[in-house]
This record gives structure tokens, C-alpha cells and sequence, in this order.
């Protein structure tokens, strides 16, 4: 019955959470309220997924050189700021702002600013991407298409499950959670439903509308959703999977997408959180797209009953960006890990 009351209320009415804080975790292990300046020559330059790495030799006052390892973003968002696997070599002169890492002892930094004697760069942000990416510049006909999260109902998203109460053992989970060790990024594994919704805030994501079913592709990992709409049940006993087996069905242009038999993750429902999926983990979205075909508004029905309390109901809006290209962000495992350096 539950179930039933949140399917017909989504048909015409927006969940809304206000959300306490910023709910963009950013990386742990860096100070972002300090900002050095360094000044030095180029080692090493790693134009690699999930993070891009810079090497800094730098020389200090006694006149012996120590290297800094520079970690900014990843390939696709770095080509959306007007950087190439080529805008650094070996040998060249640059001077770097960055945000240290926590531990003083580690020569380790978040990149904010790059100069050298033939380009300037800064990181496109996140927030930066999805301010442009929500300025309509077209109007779709239908789901088919590019699309990018706007900016705040991600995080709206994000901070109402974060705060979305727990069973004990959801709550042990997420106590005895690791970020730099039990991430599931650093082995490569892509985002889960329904955190994948929330990722598009930083993912571009499309979709491509078949005559019996419909696929979604996210750049983050190359990963892919299959949706089938041909009238088919999830199987029984089937395999349990990253990302779930996905049945679809049509309801006046919307389409509602009921997902199952998910693997186990680490932390599926954001990086940061540290909750599983459980066994009997079951999402149903339902996409949207506007009268003036700017936007989807995805709605989202979650019920997790070994980790999550209760179900849980949120939205985000995608906004339509047909300017912008899905780029592949494949996934190095040795680069992955260096979220684990000592």
C-alpha cells in the first residue's frame, strides 16, 4: 500500500527535503581550507581514470628537491576545462596552487590552479558543470538524449538519504566503513541505483530509447543500465548484479523502471556512506520529462529493509545538455588505488 501511495503521488507533486549542510563529501584526506603555492618542474603527468596526476619536482631552501604528487580530476571533466592528455610534458616549468593533504608529513595535494609558460588551467568544478549544464539551450521530444543533473537537487538528494534512518545493522556498516580502504571505486566497481541518478550531477549521462528496451549510459566507468520493456518479469533466481535487472513499462510517457537482484556493494548508496546493498534491495525510478522538454525529473522509491529503516523517496532534475558529448571515463585500477597512499 505504501508502495501503491508514493507511484500515484509522484504522478503530480515534487519530493522536497531541505538539506543541512553541503552534501558533497569532498575527498577526506585533503585540508580544503588551506591552499599552498608551489613552484617546479614537471616529472610526470598521468592522464588516467578516476583521477588525473601530476608530478612536481620542487627544490626547498636547503637546496634539496622533493617531488609532490598532484591529484585533480578526472579525463572528462578536465577536457570540458580546456585540458588535453598533452597540456603538461616532461621538463616544463608550472606553478601550482593546491589544497595539502592532511597529513603535513605527505608531499600529496589537491590541485586548484595550474600555470605554466604556455597555458594556465583550473579544474572545471562539479558546480561549475552543472550551473552551465542547467541553462536549457534545447528542448527534447523524448527521454532520448543527453543529460546532465542540475546543480542543487543532487545534493538534496544525497544529504536526505544521508540522514534517512538505519537498521543497527545499517548503522554498523556505516560506522565500520573505511572510505580510503573499503571504497568500492578503488577496485573499479561503478556507481549503483539509485546513487547513479545523484551521479549525473558530475557523470553526463544518456539515454537511448529502443523499441523493447531502453539503455543508460553514464561516462563514469562506461557503465550501462539495461531497461528491458518487453513485458518481462524479473527471473527468478537470477543473477544478482552491480547494477540489477531492470524491467521498464510505459505510463503516458513516463518511464517507470522497477530494478532487482543487486550484488552486494560496499557502499552503494554513496562513497561516502559506507551502506550496502542488501539482498533485498528493490528501486523503482520513474523519469519524467518536462512540458517543455528541458529537463527529467527522476523521482525515486528505495526500500532496503536489511539496511535501511524504512523506504526512502527523493528526486533529482536532469537537465537536457545535447551540447555537451558522454566522454569514457575508463577505469585504471593502479590509478584507483592511490586513494590508499600512505
Amino acid at each position: 500500500m505504501r508502495l501503491l501511495r508514493w507511484l500515484v503521488a509522484s504522478m503530480t507533486c515534487t519530493v522536497l527535503f531541505v538539506p543541512s549542510g553541503s552534501a558533497h563529501h569532498a575527498p577526506v584526506q585533503f585540508d580544503l581550507e588551506s591552499v599552498i603555492a608551489l613552484e617546479g618542474t614537471v616529472v610526470r603527468y598521468d592522464w588516467q581514470n578516476p583521477h588525473v596526476y601530476i608530478y612536481v619536482e620542487t627544490e626547498q631552501t636547503d637546496g634539496e628537491s622533493i617531488e609532490w604528487e598532484i591529484e585533480t580530476q578526472w579525463t572528462a571533466m578536465l577536457i570540458r576545462s580546456g585540458w588535453t592528455s598533452e597540456s603538461f610534458s616532461v621538463g616544463d616549468h608550472v606553478t601550482i596552487r593546491a589544497s595539502p593533504d592532511r597529513n603535513a608529513e605527505k608531499t600529496h595535494a589537491r590541485l586548484l590552479s595550474i600555470e605554466s609558460d604556455s597555458v594556465s588551467l583550473t579544474p572545471q568544478s562539479a558546480i561549475s558543470l552543472a550551473t552551465e549544464a542547467a541553462r536549457p539551450v534545447a528542448s527534447a521530444s523524448s527521454l532520448s538524449g543527453i543529460w546532465h543533473a542540475e546543480r542543487l537537487s543532487p545534493e538534496v538528494f544525497a544529504q536526505a538519504l544521508a540522514e534517512h534512518p538505519l537498521t543497527e545493522k545499517g548503522a554498523i556498516a556505516r560506522a565500520n566503513y573505511d572510505f580510503l580502504t573499503d571504497n568500492p571505486q578503488l577496485d573499479c566497481v561503478p556507481f549503483t541505483s539509485p546513487f547513479w541518478v545523484r551521479a549525473a550531477r558530475w557523470y553526463v549521462s544518456e539515454i537511448e530509447v529502443q523499441e523493447d528496451r531502453v539503455f543508460i549510459r553514464s561516462e563514469f566507468f562506461n557503465s550501462e543500465r539495461t531497461i528491458y520493456t518487453d513485458g518481462r518479469g524479473h527471473p527468478d533466481n537470477g543473477e544478482r548484479t552491480n547494477q540489477g535487472h531492470s524491467i521498464g513499462r510505459w505510463e503516458d510517457g513516463v518511464l517507470v523502471v522497477d530494478t532487482t537482484l543487486f550484488a552486494d556493494n560496499r557502499s552503494a548508496y554513496n562513497t561516502d556512506l559506507g551502506l550496502p546493498s542488501g539482498s533485498q534491495k528493490h528501486v523503482i525510478e520513474r523519469y519524467a520529462l518536462s512540458e517543455d522538454g528541458t529537463h527529467l525529473v527522476v523521482d525515486v522509491f528505495l526500500e532496503d529493509p536489511e539496511y535501511l529503516a524504512e523506504p526512502f523517496i527523493g528526486n533529482v532534475i536532469w537537465n537536457y545538455v545535447p551540447h555537451l558529448e558522454r566522454l569514457r571515463v575508463d577505469c585504471d585500477p593502479e590509478n584507483a588505488r592511490r586513494y590508499t597512499l600512505q
